[in-house]
């Protein structure tokens, strides 16, 4: 976007969507490009507002005459536009009180207090499903795994729609604990787990054998292409002639991390993403600086593979500059942005789809590897999967290698 009198913090998605504790990329699987003030954005037309505000004032005379309890004038305002954004049936579009938007802002920068999950709403199943977890985290610590349910929050239980309240129902402050029900197949758990400081994304690499290095990372959050960028030439001191990154469970992120990483790989001046907006308006990413990454490089994927990570892995794909291993990605092609409203929070919502340098679609589509392989099936929820039984990263160890010859 351009630089018009806004503030801008670059975002992401996954989804799929994370809370100040976590529960992803700000309750949601996703990629976000910025927060923006806007105080001429008219988000309702006029006549529109007249009929919704002409039916309101009625349902208020009826409150008025005959609720018992007292009336919270700013809960009902609140209530009442949370209900309305609800209306779209978009679930990554999300209203955000004045009293949370700080902290909603705060929590896009890597470090949160809270069990350290990334979730989505899966309609098909109608829960709300685990994408990710945070290395070291309290979730990770209660044996919480990709691909779990979250049904119930201490009492309450949820649908899939309710992903931002079941969010909100898990906050609270460092130190204290929270109930959650989950299931994994045909098992029921009751866990107790207690908040904590969590650093979202704490990237990792290392050396495997025949001088192949290996980074992970499961979100693109601020500083996560510096982070690359310093653990690539870690490696490439130690003697790195191939590279493996592993984008298995990465539920997306900041956008312009996303490019910055693609940046290193490809060729000054070549598309990386088209964002495009509801008027069909194209706006294009370009790589702006000559490639750092000069060795070949596999990406691996999977379907908890989201938003940022299929943004990256389909502009190297379409490029040829990597492989992708592993099974297709989630399929989340749409970015958000958070706007501020004055007086009023702010709200995350759905703005622009994005493409492929080719112009391929990956929402609801993903991206389909070039190399297909599945895990064994006792593997395929496990979070963590010993080298020695990960076939996925076995045949990226010998694609890598092949990419030389």
């Amino acid at each position: 976007m351009d630089d018009k009198t806004i503030c801008r913090v670059y975002r992401t998605i996954m989804l799929v969507i994370l809370t100040s504790f976590i529960t992803f990329l700000l309750t949601t699987v996703g990629l976000y490009a910025y927060v923006k003030n806007d105080d001429d954005l008219l988000l309702i037309k006029r006549n529109q507002m007249g009929t919704i505000a002409s039916e309101l004032y009625t349902f208020r005379g009826v409150i008025d005459k005959y609720y018992l309890g007292e009336v919270d004038e700013q809960k009902l305002k609140e209530g009442a536009i949370a209900g309305y954004v609800a209306g779209l049936g978009d679930p990554y579009t999300q209203y955000i009180p004045p009293e949370e938007f700080e902290e909603y802002l705060e929590d896009t920068k890597g470090n949160y207090v809270g069990i350290g999950v990334i979730l989505t709403s899966d309609k098909e199943a109608d829960k709300v499903k685990v994408v990710a977890i945070t290395k070291d985290s309290p979730a990770e610590k209660a044996g919480i795994l990709p691909g779990d349910y979250i049904i119930g929050v201490e009492d309450k239980t949820y649908t899939a729609s309710q992903l931002s309240e079941m969010t909100e129902d898990m906050k609270g402050k460092e130190g204290t604990e929270v109930r959650l029900i989950i299931t994994r197949g045909e098992e029921t758990k009751m866990l107790t787990l207690k908040r904590e400081k969590v650093k979202l994304n704490p990237l990792e690499s290392k050396m495997l054998e025949n001088n192949i290095g290996y980074i992970n990372f499961t979100s693109f959050d601020e500083g996560t292409a510096e982070d690359f960028k310093t653990n690539y030439y870690s490696l490439k001191d130690q003697g790195m002639a191939y590279l493996i990154i592993d984008l298995r469970n990465n539920g997306g992120g900041i956008v312009d991390e996303a490019v910055k990483i693609a940046d290193y790989m490809l060729e000054k001046g070549k598309d990386i993403l088209f964002e495009v907006d509801k008027n069909g308006t194209e706006t294009v990413k370009k790589s702006e600086e000559d490639p750092i990454v000069d060795i070949p490089v596999v990406l691996l994927v999977n379907k908890n593979s989201a938003s940022a990570s299929e943004m990256l892995a389909g502009a190297l794909k379409d490029w040829g500059r990597a492989k992708i291993v592993g099974t297709t990605t989630f399929g989340k092609g749409i970015i958000q942005e958070v706007l501020s409203i004055k007086d009023s929070g702010g709200i995350k919502i759905t703005t622009n789809e994005y493409q492929t340098p080719n112009h391929n679609k990956i929402n609801k589509a993903g991206i389909e590897p070039d190399v297909k392989v599945e895990l064994p099936e006792e593997l395929k929820e496990e979070y963590e999967i010993p080298e020695e039984k990960d076939e996925q990263l076995k045949k990226a160890k010998e694609v890598v290698v092949q990419e030389q010859n």
